[in-house]
């Protein structure tokens, strides 16, 4: 096979692994047939096991975010389609003051912005 300019050897990427949910499915189905687990203790079969048997559903979750990664959640405004923006350039500054009092708590911030800052939280200007 000849190496082609321009395109990908690896098309699919690199597979995605997910070691955790395999070995609880694994154990999942040999505990479904009523089969011992043989796996050696404490390896990630043996231990899923364990929780599997012990209806750990908090923990089961918990080490597969860990080991698998946790899944992604899409963000996105009003019927899926994209996040609006709000123009507040033209809004008072009284306005500005009760939003600064309802969002700024929510924001983590001091909430006293620097007046000549013109730009937007953390932005330099010029």
């Amino acid at each position: 096979m000849t190496f082609e300019a321009g395109k990908s050897g690896n098309p699919g990427g690199r597979p995605k692994l997910k070691p955790f949910k395999d070995a609880l499915m694994m154990e999942a189905l040999s505990a479904e047939r009523g089969e011992k687990c043989i796996a050696k203790k404490g390896s990630l079969r043996w231990n899923a096991r364990k929780l599997l048997e012990l209806g750990e559903v908090p923990a089961i979750k918990e080490i597969a975010d860990r080991l698998d990664g946790k899944v992604t959640q899409a963000i996105s405004g009003p019927d899926g389609g994209p996040i609006q923006t709000i123009d507040l350039t033209n809004v008072s500054a009284d306005d500005l003051e009760r939003l600064e009092a309802l969002f700024g708590p929510l924001a983590g911030g001091s909430g006293d912005d620097d007046e000549s800052n013109t730009g937007g939280e953390g932005e330099a200007v010029g």
